[in-house]
């Protein structure tokens, strides 16, 4: 499929969430082969939710060319979790796939305990995974899809954390992923952009409690990112014209969003906890 203009997609839709990645045209950039690694994250291990596809993935491939050993959790797009760790150790890292429902207690205590058994340890973790469901009026969104979208966007932060906490050190890094809508809202994701303001206030309050344990807490707020979250939520004709509206003319790609991943977990952070930075294509948004 062709589009008309160089910065504007092809008309797509997926019917499920949060989708496949190998059914998206085109596919997501998410390996930039000019990073070079230069073991920022090494002997690290870090857990990864929503990392089968697109921010998660790319952040997963960044953090094994950093030297970390990664887990990644994921629902139940089994093929692309496979293709993601393939990608991992293609980077000489290990990379352990777990599948399971984020917004349920007791699989995140597992989820955890697995990473334990496997590697020994956690250092970083990342709380990335997310779903959204576009309703043109608020009095659609059903209390289903209400408590849904909570559990796996901001119910799945307090999981996880609780869960990974005991494990966690003096240098160990949470990084939450929240988006543009929690500072500029969305006028039909109303229940996603709320999670997600959600996900900030998680991240500044949870920095402060945990400071003293030296643990830091940061988030990341990507803009309009080429992820197959995208077409599994909106239109096709919305999809064509995905991410036109930021300054830069076009949507982003996972592989331009991991690198905050990285710079987050690393030391070159070691001074940064309550913070968000923002990959948003050039819109200028309050802290």
């Amino acid at each position: 499929m062709a589009s008309d203009k160089p910065n504007q997609l092809p008309p797509q839709k997926q019917d499920r969430q949060p989708g496949h990645e190998d059914e998206m045209n085109p596919e997501p950039r998410y390996m930039n082969p000019d990073y070079k690694g230069s073991g920022k994250l090494k002997n690290k291990v870090a857990l990864i939710t929503g990392g089968d596809s697109g921010i998660g993935r790319a952040v997963a491939i960044l953090f094994a060319r950093e030297g970390a050993r990664v887990a990644i959790v994921y629902l139940k797009e089994h093929d692309d979790a496979r293709e993601t760790g393939k990608h991992v150790e293609e980077e000489g890292s290990e990379c352990l796939l777990i599948a399971g429902d984020v917004g349920d207690r007791a699989f995140c205590d597992k989820a955890v305990d697995k990473v334990i058994q496997k590697f020994g340890r956690l250092d970083v973790l990342i709380n990335n995974a997310g779903e959204q469901h576009e309703q043109k009026s608020v009095e659609d969104i059903s209390e289903q899809q209400l408590e849904k979208t909570f559990r796996t966007n901001i119910f799945s932060c307090f999981f996880m954390t609780q869960a990974a906490l005991p494990h966690l050190k003096k240098g160990s890094s949470i990084i939450n992923t929240t988006s543009i809508t929690a500072f500029r809202g969305h006028d039909t994701l109303v229940d996603y952009a709320s999670t997600k303001g959600a996900i900030l206030a998680f991240t500044r309050s949870l920095s402060g409690n945990l400071v003293d344990k030296g643990i830091r807490v940061n988030g990341v707020a990507p803009g309009p990112i080429w992820t197959p979250l995208i077409p599994a939520s909106f239109e096709p004709e919305h999809v064509k014209k995905f991410g036109q509206h930021t300054p830069m003319g076009r949507p982003g790609q996972p592989e331009e969003v991991a690198p905050a991943f990285v710079f987050l977990a690393s030391e070159d952070a070691s001074y940064i906890t309550g913070q968000t930075i923002h990959p948003n294509g050039g819109e200028v948004l309050g802290a």
